[in-house]
Order: structure tokens, then C-alpha cells, then sequence
């Protein structure tokens, strides 16, 4: 990818998430206002594919940001994982919880499109 494509794919990840944050603040309205609750509240360990302290702290702030999810804290740990380099997780509470592994996959969505836009040669495993 080039610097040309750069700025279209901020643009593109602005846009998703402007959607999936209007999406999540309906979830949790329509929660609130309707009798009973929906809620199925638990806490993932978030293993990121991020580089750099910067791209942890962003993915961490887009995840609180976004109604329903709240980042409890980040960590890194020595070359121990099966990658290159140090390996960082986050831990994430998730509101509306559908499984353990079906919110990490949101996550990580989340992820390669953040990072997708914020990489200069955008995102790569």
C-alpha cells in the first residue's frame, strides 16, 4: 500500500466507526428505555496485533469510547508469544457479551481496520 491510499483509508475507518458507534449508542438506548435488561456483561483478554504503545493506547480509547465496551487496562509482556517482539493484550468488559470469543473477534476487527488506517503500509499479520 502507499502513501497515496493513506488518507482514503482514515477517511473509510472514520466512517465505520462513526456507524458502529451510532449502532452501539442505539443497542444501549433501546436497553435502557425498554423494561427488563439485555445485558450479558464479561471480560475478554484481548491479545492485539498492535506495534506500538501509540496503536495500543488508540485501540484501547476507540474501545471505551464505544458504548457497551470499556478497556480495563493494557499490558505487555517480554518475547514470550509466537511472534516477533513483545506481545500486548488488553482486557476488555464487554456489556453485551454473545460469547467470549464472538466479542474477540469484534475486537479484532476493530483492530485491522484501526490499524488498517493508521499504518502507513497499512495493516499486515
Amino acid at each position: 500500500m502507499s502513501l497515496m491510499t493513506w488518507l482514503p483509508r482514515i477517511v473509510a475507518f472514520i466512517a465505520w466507526y462513526a456507524r458502529e458507534l451510532l449502532v452501539s449508542n442505539l443497542a444501549v438506548i433501546r436497553d435502557n428505555v425498554t423494561p427488563g435488561q439485555n445485558s450479558t456483561p464479561g471480560i475478554v483478554n484481548l491479545t492485539t496485533h498492535c506495534r506500538t504503545e501509540f496503536e495500543v493506547t488508540l485501540l484501547s480509547a476507540l474501545i471505551s469510547l464505544t458504548p457497551g465496551t470499556l478497556t480495563l487496562g493494557a499490558f505487555t509482556t517480554a518475547g514470550d508469544g509466537p511472534g516477533p517482539g513483545p506481545e500486548r493484550s488488553i482486557y476488555v468488559h464487554g456489556m453485551y457479551l454473545p460469547g467470549p470469543d464472538e466479542l474477540r473477534e469484534q475486537l479484532w476487527a476493530m483492530e485491522r481496520r484501526m490499524l488498517n488506517a493508521v499504518r502507513r503500509e497499512g495493516w499486515r499479520p
